[in-house]
C-alpha cells in the first residue's frame, strides 16, 4: 500500500476531539500574524512582570509543542507516542545560557536525561545544541580562527570535554546524539567538534550526527565532502538533514557586513539540494546513517519512493525520519503506521524556560507558507470525519 499523508484518521490517532479543537484554535490564531506578535509582546511582558500565566501557557501552546516540564513528564508524553510507533528524541528546551556555571548545569541535566531514558526504546535520541555548553562569542573566535588567550582555550577545552562526556555516556546507555546546526558564522567549530565525536564514537555504529542545514548553498557540497573523510577516517557519518531555521538572520547579516549569502537564492533551489542530499545518503548506506528531518511531505515521497526502489526495507535500522511534536503528525503517524522509524524532536523544561522555543514556533508558524493552513485542513478534515459518524 502506498503512503497516504492525507489519511487523517491515522495521523490524529492518538488525539481526543477536545485536544483537536485546542489544536485548532491555536493554528487558527497563529494564522492571524498581527495576533501572533501582539501574543507574543503579550507573553514576554507577562513573564517579566511576574504575572500568573504559567498555567495558561502550560495549557495551550506549551501542551502543543512541548512534552512536559520535568523528565518524568515529557517520560509519559513519549510513551504515549510510542503506542502508535512514533520514537522521541529528547530536547532539552532551555537555551540562552552564558556562563560556566549554567554550562556545567546544563551538562548534568544532559546527563541526567540519558541516564533516565537509558533503557527506554522509545526514546534513541537525545538533541544538542553546542550554545548550550559554550559562549557565543567564543564560538565565533573559533569559526574565525582568531587567537586565543590561554583562558579562552581552556574554556574551547572544556567545551570539548563536555560535549564528549555526554557522547561517552550516550555510547554506554545505546543513545544517539544529534548535534544541531547553528548560525554560519559560528558553524565551524561545531563542525570540528562534531566531526571528532563521530569519529571517536562511531565506528561501528553511528552514536553522533552532523546536522547539515541544506538552505546554506555550500551544504550539499559539506555532505559529501563529510562523507569522504568519515570513508578517509573509517568512520560512520551521522547525517541529519533540515531545510535551515535563521535564514532571515542570515541574510541580514549578510548584507550588513557585505559578505556572501550563505543562503540558496530561493526555495526552490533548497528543495533541489534538500532531495539531492536525501539521494545521495541513500546511495551511500555504507557508511551514512541518513536521519530526514523535515515536515515536507514531498521530500519524505521522495525518500521512501528511493527505499522502495533500492528495495530497502522500510525498518532498515539505519534510517530515520522527525519531525517537531505537535506538528505534521500527518506525516510522522502515517510514515510509522508503514513501518518506518520516526521519532518526534520533543522539547521539554520549566515553561518559563521555553518560552524562547515556544516564540519561535508560533513565528515559525505564522511566517512559512502553507504550514499553519495545511495544518488547520487535516485538523478540520479529521473533526468532520468524526462529526459523521456520529
Amino acid at each position: 500500500m502506498l503512503l497516504n499523508f492525507n489519511d487523517t484518521e491515522i495521523a490524529f490517532s492518538s488525539k481526543t476531539t477536545s485536544e483537536l479543537a485546542k489544536a485548532r484554535f491555536l493554528f487558527a490564531s497563529m494564522a492571524k500574524p498581527w495576533l501572533t506578535r501582539v501574543g507574543i509582546q503579550l507573553t514576554q511582558f507577562a513573564f517579566k512582570t511576574k504575572l500568573p500565566i504559567h498555567d495558561l501557557i502550560k495549557g495551550t501552546l506549551y501542551k502543543q509543542f512541548c512534552g512536559g516540564e520535568t523528565l518524568p513528564e515529557a517520560d509519559l508524553t513519549s510513551f504515549e507516542l510510542a503506542k502508535y510507533g512514533v520514537h522521541v528524541i529528547m530536547d532539552y528546551g532551555v537555551e540562552g545560557k552564558s556562563n560556566e556555571e549554567e554550562f556545567e548545569k546544563t551538562t548534568d541535566t544532559f546527563l541526567e536525561t540519558i541516564k533516565y531514558c537509558g533503557d527506554k526504546q522509545y526514546i534513541p535520541f537525545i538533541s544538542l545544541k553546542t550554545t548550550g555548553f559554550a559562549r557565543f562569542e567564543l564560538l565565533e573566535k573559533l569559526h574565525a580562527k582568531a587567537p586565543l588567550s590561554q583562558e579562552e582555550q581552556a574554556e574551547a577545552d572544556r567545551v570539548y570535554m563536555r560535549i564528549d562526556t555526554i557522547c561517552q555516556a550516550a555510547s554506554d546507555h545505546g543513545k544517539m546524539i544529534l548535534i544541531d546546526a547553528e548560525e554560519s558564522w559560528i558553524q565551524q567549530p561545531v563542525d570540528d567538534i562534531t566531526d571528532k565525536m563521530m569519529e571517536k564514537y562511531n565506528s561501528t555504529n553511528v552514536v553522533v550526527y552532523n546536522t547539515f542545514q541544506l538552505y546554506r548553498h555550500d551544504r550539499l557540497d559539506f555532505l559529501k565532502k563529510s562523507y569522504e573523510r568519515a570513508s578517509a577516517g573509517n568512520y560512520l557519518l551521522g547525517a541529519k538533514l533540515v531545510r535551515g531555521a535563521y535564514m532571515e538572520k542570515e541574510r541580514l547579516r549578510a548584507a550588513e557586513m557585505n559578505y556572501q549569502d550563505p543562503i540558496q537564492p530561493n526555495k526552490e533551489a533548497t528543495d533541489k539540494d534538500y532531495d539531492s542530499a536525501i539521494e545521495f545518503c541513500l546511495h551511500h548506506l555504507d557508511r551514512i546513517c541518513l536521519f530526514v528531518g523535515t515536515h515536507n511531505e514531498h521530500s519524505c515521497m521522495i525518500a521512501t519512493r528511493l527505499m522502495q526502489e533500492k528495495s530497502i526495507s522500510t525498518t532498515a535500522e539505519h534510517i530515520f525520519f522527525s519531525q517537531l511534536f505537535g506538528m505534521s503528525d500527518n506525516i510522522s503517524f502515517n510514515l510509522a503506521k508503514k513501518g518506518y522509524h520516526v521519532s518526534k524532536y520533543l522539547p521539554y523544561g520549566p515553561v518559563e524556560d521555553v518560552i524562547p522555543y515556544l516564540m519561535r514556533r508560533a513565528q515559525e508558524n505564522t511566517s512559512v507558507a502553507g504550514q499553519t493552513s495545511r495544518e488547520l485542513v487535516l485538523i478540520n478534515k479529521e473533526l468532520e470525519r468524526r462529526k459523521a459518524l456520529h
